[in-house]
C-alpha cells in the first residue's frame, strides 16, 4: 500500500481461525502503526473474521514541527477552520479502496467488509446506507469532545443519519482500551457479519 507516494509495509494480518467470510480493515491514529491493533484484535477476534491492519506510510506531518511520522495523510492543525491536505485525504481514501478491492478478490462480498480506524484513520465511503459507529472519549485533550460531534453532524450529512451512532466515554482520554472501544468494535462488527453458514 503507498500513500502520497511514499510506501508503507504490507499490512498486519489476522487470519480467520477458520475459512475467512468476513474482513474488518482498521486504520491506526497518527504516529502508530497497524501492529497494535492486530494485536488487540487478536485477542478477542471472532473465528470467520479476517482482521486487516494496515501501517499509514511515514511522511513529514506539519502539526508536529514538520517531523518524519507514520500518517495517512498531512495534519496542517487542530482547529475548525484548519487547512485540509485534500489530496492526501483522497490519496488514503484510494488505499482503503485498493484494501477493500483485495479482499473482494480474495473471495470476501464488500457488504461483509467493515471499516474502522482511530483518531486519524480515515474512513470514506459513498454508500449512504452503511452503519457508523462514532466513539469519542468525554476527557479526550487532543481531539476535543467538541470536534467528535462536529464529525458526527457531518457523516449523518453524508449518510443515513439513522444509521449514525456516536458514543461517549465518560472519563475517557485521547486512547482506546479493551473494555471499551476494542471491545465495542468487536461487538458491533460480530452482530453485523455473523458467521455465514
Amino acid at each position: 500500500m503507498c500513500g502520497n507516494n511514499m510506501s508503507a509495509p504490507m499490512p498486519a494480518v489476522v487470519p480467520a481461525a477458520r475459512k475467512a467470510t468476513a474482513a474488518v480493515i482498521f486504520l491506526h491514529g497518527l504516529g502508530d502503526t497497524g501492529h497494535g491493533w492486530a494485536e488487540a484484535f487478536a485477542g478477542i477476534r471472532s473465528s470467520h473474521i479476517k482482521y486487516v491492519c494496515p501501517h499509514a506510510p511515514v511522511m513529514p506531518v506539519t502539526l508536529n514541527m514538520n517531523m518524519a511520522m507514520p500518517s495517512w495523510f498531512d495534519i496542517i492543525g487542530l482547529s475548525p477552520d484548519s487547512e485540509e491536505d485534500e489530496s492526501g485525504i483522497k490519496q488514503a481514501a484510494e488505499n482503503v479502496k485498493a484494501l477493500i478491492d483485495q479482499e473482494v478478490k480474495n473471495g470476501i462480498p464488500s457488504n461483509r467488509i467493515i471499516l474502522g480506524g482511530f483518531s486519524q484513520g480515515p474512513i470514506n465511503s459513498a454508500n449512504r446506507d452503511i452503519s457508523v459507529l462514532q466513539c469519542h472519549g468525554a476527557c479526550d485533550n487532543l481531539v476535543p469532545l467538541v470536534f467528535g460531534s462536529l464529525t458526527v453532524e457531518k457523516l449523518k450529512s453524508l449518510v443515513n443519519p439513522a444509521n449514525v451512532t456516536f458514543k461517549i466515554y465518560e472519563g475517557m482520554m485521547h486512547g482506546s482500551c479493551p473494555q471499551v472501544g476494542v471491545s465495542e468494535v468487536v461487538s458491533r462488527v460480530t452482530n453485523l457479519i455473523s458467521p455465514m453458514l
